[in-house]
């Protein structure tokens, strides 16, 4: 053999240590990124191929004997700006962290470090094959984010089933806690008092029967009292893709899941041992609530009034403060961003050191 021929190995040999160590290069591994609120396009169970408004990162660690990944952003505002405060949003059971995108911003510039994760089986993070999904066993992943972190204490911000997550956080570690906002949140109330339970099978039914057309009707209806705009269309991307993509079926398994742990782990029982300061962002005409198919119309009317359980919650928080925007449903980060911003920083302001 030559020396040319020598020099030819040992080159490919080079290069076949250097994939096996690496994996495939970043020109081929790294898909092409979709903009959240760009081109219809199916998406996998890691939404590889949606774009978050800020960068990601991976906290792996071991859960139900198998690993897991969950994903977050962690961004920090301008040196000059810090005000050494960090405010963790948790997002609802049908979004990610994305749609945190015009709440961070405005935090930034307030001079607060966001923490957003997706917790596990939502938006970019792991989706188990099989796993017992509880608010406890979330809230303590996410408090194990921040302990990688060094996060020692919070201001904690829970948007519908993240306003449970956030409930059942501030109850598990309240020296960490510094307040807690609830936007929307669902679980003011018991569905198990007057909706029949559904074994996982049903709710899994419903979400393998769910079309990008069933999901949009249901939004437009139940979030924005029939009215559409362009700037919801980023909140319908995820699930739509998701529905098209090739992994719907493990998507629907882990929604179908969490379903149940929402209805049947309520949080509301314990509102009274809350020990921080509480801030209610309600928009009045929301009717959000599980289980409504299977009801009569007399006791459908009577579930998600979101006036009533609201002002309920409030009395039974020791140091709750009501904020109720009128004729705004289950967004008001969208439908009444202003009024709803102002809130937001405001207690927060109150509530920082």
């Amino acid at each position: 053999m030559n020396k040319h021929h020598i020099r030819l190995v040992y080159t490919m040999a080079l290069l076949l240590i250097m994939v096996s160590v690496t994996g495939i290069p970043d020109a081929v591994a790294k898909p092409k990124l979709v903009k959240a609120g760009a081109a219809d396009a199916g998406f996998d169970a890691r939404l590889s191929n949606y774009q978050y408004p800020y960068p990601t990162k991976t906290f792996k660690f071991e859960a139900q004997h198998q690993k897991l990944e969950m994903i977050y952003m962690d961004i920090s505002p301008a040196k000059s700006k810090q005000n050494g405060e960090t405010v963790l949003l948790l997002h609802g059971k049908n979004f990610s962290g994305a749609y945190w995108a015009n709440t961070i911003a405005p935090l930034l510039e307030k001079g607060y470090r966001v923490i957003a994760p997706d917790q596990i089986g939502f938006g970019k993070s792991s989706k188990p094959e099989n796993f017992q999904y509880s608010f406890h066993a979330l809230a303590g992943y996410t408090f194990n984010l921040l302990k990688s972190l060094k996060v020692d204490k919070v201001h904690v911000v829970g948007h519908s089933m993240g306003g449970m997550l956030a409930t059942r956080f501030i109850l598990m570690f309240p020296d960490n806690t510094n307040s807690l906002t609830l936007v929307n949140p669902i679980g003011l109330e018991d569905w198990k008092l007057k909706v029949p339970y559904r074994p996982i099978e049903w709710w899994y039914q419903r979400e393998i029967g769910k079309t990008a057309k069933k999901v949009r009707a249901y939004m437009t209806k139940s979030y924005f009292d029939g009215i559409w705009k362009t700037e919801y269309e980023p909140l319908i991307k995820l699930q739509a893709g998701w529905i098209k993509g090739p992994d719907y079926k493990i998507i629907a398994k882990n929604s179908a899941l969490a379903y149940d742990m929402i209805f049947t782990q309520p949080v509301l029982y314990e509102f009274g041992t809350i020990k921080v300061p509480v801030l209610l962002i309600i928009g009045t005409r929301d009717r959000t609530a599980l289980g409504k198919p299977l009801v009569s119309p007399k006791v459908r009317a009577t579930l998600g009034d979101y006036p009533k359980i609201a002002k309920e919650a409030a009395r039974a928080i020791p140091n709750a403060r009501l904020e109720l925007i009128e004729g705004i449903g289950h967004l008001p980060q969208y439908e009444s961003y202003k009024k709803y911003i102002q809130l937001l920083t405001g207690f927060l302001a109150e509530q920082s050191k």
